[in-house]
């Protein structure tokens, strides 16, 4: 195991510094309590991260899509990430991850994880931001502007991983879980953040693939936040193609009744996967969810586990 410790009592000071380090793997990295101002890349399968609380253990940043670049290009969502990995077999405990650009101004996306790969683990984590605090890669098939998707896996293989959230936190704004992978979220706060608009916040943004099985999945999560009732949606369909199945969540006040969003994509109405079962509180009106949204029958909620989505 390789210690990283603010004070100098570790083997590093630098989370980066000891994943450089590491040479052969599997590999456990414990990190102390500490403020970690740093961008932190993860390329190797079989890194585990382990902090010592979550609440002490900070990784933060604050870079932003409008933040301009030494050529005069702006850098763009997908290159303003605080922690990436591209790899399989990765877990992380007990760590806050922070972008936190756009606290106090409006900056544009933001992100705080970057999370590409198969069988990724994050348990009892903090993600906090504010637009695009959690991208969960693959990338869509094709981005809808030239230059759209510039990155570090703009030209990588469109592979949906499987990515397992647990007892996390996770905050934003706009959009702020988006992407394409296979994610299961199980005991999760999902925090939306006052925008001071009609519209706050949208929870999530999934661009699930045509044919995918699986999109996101919530098991027993809670849609949470601080903003006035009625103005938040639970998802709206970065691609048409967007799967989202909520099942035992509690949704508070501040959820819309209609709940979902079409994001001005009448098309996605036969295309998209929506689905809810067994919620509770405030801002679960099945009656008027729109038609396109499935109330499932426990036989058909019975496809969701989380043995069957992230396969264990």
């Amino acid at each position: 195991m390789i210690t990283v410790a603010k004070d100098g009592s570790g083997d590093y000071t630098s989370v980066q510094e000891a994943i450089d380090s590491i040479t052969s793997v599997p590999e456990t990295v414990f990190i102390k309590n500490g403020i970690y101002k740093e961008r932190v890349e993860i390329h190797k399968d079989n890194i585990t991260l382990i902090g010592e609380n979550a609440d002490g253990t900070v990784i933060t940043n604050n870079y932003y899509a409008f933040m301009p670049m030494e050529d005069g290009s702006k850098r763009g969502t997908f290159r303003s990430y605080t922690f990436f990995v591209q790899a399989n077999h990765f877990n992380a405990y007990n760590i806050t991850f922070e972008n936190s650009a756009g606290f106090g101004k409006k900056v544009g996306q933001a992100i705080a994880v970057y999370a590409e790969g198969d069988d990724l683990v994050f348990k009892n984590c903090h993600m906090l931001g504010h637009q695009d605090t959690l991208f969960t890669g693959p990338l869509p098939m094709k981005e809808k502007q030239p230059g759209g998707f510039v990155g570090p896996t703009e030209f990588a293989p469109r592979i949906p991983g499987r990515q397992l959230y647990e007892d996390c936190f996770i905050s934003g704004e706009v959009d702020f879980i988006f992407g394409s992978a296979i994610c299961y979220f199980k005991n999760c706060e999902l925090y939306a953040l006052n925008r001071n608009e009609t519209i706050n916040s949208y929870y999530t943004a999934p661009s699930t693939y045509e044919g995918q099985k699986y999109g996101y999945v919530f098991e027993s999560c809670s849609f949470s936040g601080n903003c006035p009732p009625r103005t938040t949606m639970l998802s709206r369909p970065w691609r048409i193609y967007a799967k989202v199945v909520l099942l035992h969540c509690d949704l508070s006040e501040q959820v819309s009744e209609i709940g979902f969003h079409d994001w001005n994509k009448p098309e996605s109405h036969e295309t998209c996967y929506y689905a809810e079962y067994a919620c509770t509180g405030k801002g679960y009106v099945p009656e008027k969810r729109p038609d396109y949204v499935h109330q499932l029958t426990e036989r058909e909620a019975g496809e969701y586990t989380r043995e069957k989505v992230f396969g264990r």
